[in-house]
């Protein structure tokens, strides 16, 4: 059976007319795609490769450590032992909290990661909020390509490193795991401590 593209294109999951960097969503498919072109749309925007931008009324605790490229929009709060690695473009009022470790990901408008979280290789929507000591893992163990898996099929994505696509106004409990490859449609709640894997649809509540 041919697979349905539309049902995991990235309007499903993200409101796009709120998106200042939008045009980084343009012919892509599945919303995981995304993740690939990050790097390529920071090159476009920044004269330099190393440059730190970010936007008026952004606070970035002494502590923290960002390394370019990177591009951090209006109002964020990066807060103490932060840690931002190459190619993290954060969107207005991302609030970033301590020791927080962040990579090659997107975080959209109104975003929160709360503390001692990692996040690699993702897409965060608008306000989705992270709990403390959820981890977003990139990388298999067997360090085979990351697969989507959506009931019975397995989607082959030829990513080596890829966390999770998130849609907007998610809710993370605390210490959850968001396996590679985790799609949650927008509004979806995961309970604490839970380990989760696949494509859930909006408003999901994964207990288990």
């Amino acid at each position: 059976m041919k697979m349905n593209k539309s049902i995991f294109r990235p309007e499903i999951f993200f409101e796009l007319e709120h998106v200042e960097c939008r045009e980084i969503f343009d012919n892509v498919n599945f919303a995981w795609e995304t993740v690939p072109k990050i790097a390529g749309y920071l090159a476009i925007k920044l004269i330099n490769q190393k440059d730190v931008v970010a936007g008026e009324g952004t606070k970035i605790h002494p502590t923290a450590v960002i390394i370019g490229p990177a591009i951090i929009g209006r109002n964020c709060i990066i807060g103490p032992h932060a840690y931002l690695r190459e190619n993290c473009l954060i969107g207005d009022n991302v609030h970033i909290g301590h020791a927080v470790e962040i990579k090659n990901s997107l975080l959209l408008d109104g975003a929160t990661v709360a503390h001692l979280n990692y996040i690699g290789d993702s897409v965060i929507g608008r306000n989705v909020n992270i709990s403390g000591g959820v981890i977003l893992a990139n990388t298999r163990l067997d360090r085979q390509p990351v697969t989507i898996r959506h009931g019975s099929k397995k989607i082959k994505t030829a990513l080596a490193k890829l966390g999770s696509i998130i849609g907007d106004d998610s809710f993370i409990g605390a210490n959850a795991v968001l396996n590679p490859g985790t799609v949650l449609g927008k509004g979806s709640k995961v309970y604490p401590l839970v380990s989760v894997k696949g494509v859930y649809d909006q408003d999901a509540i994964i207990k288990e």
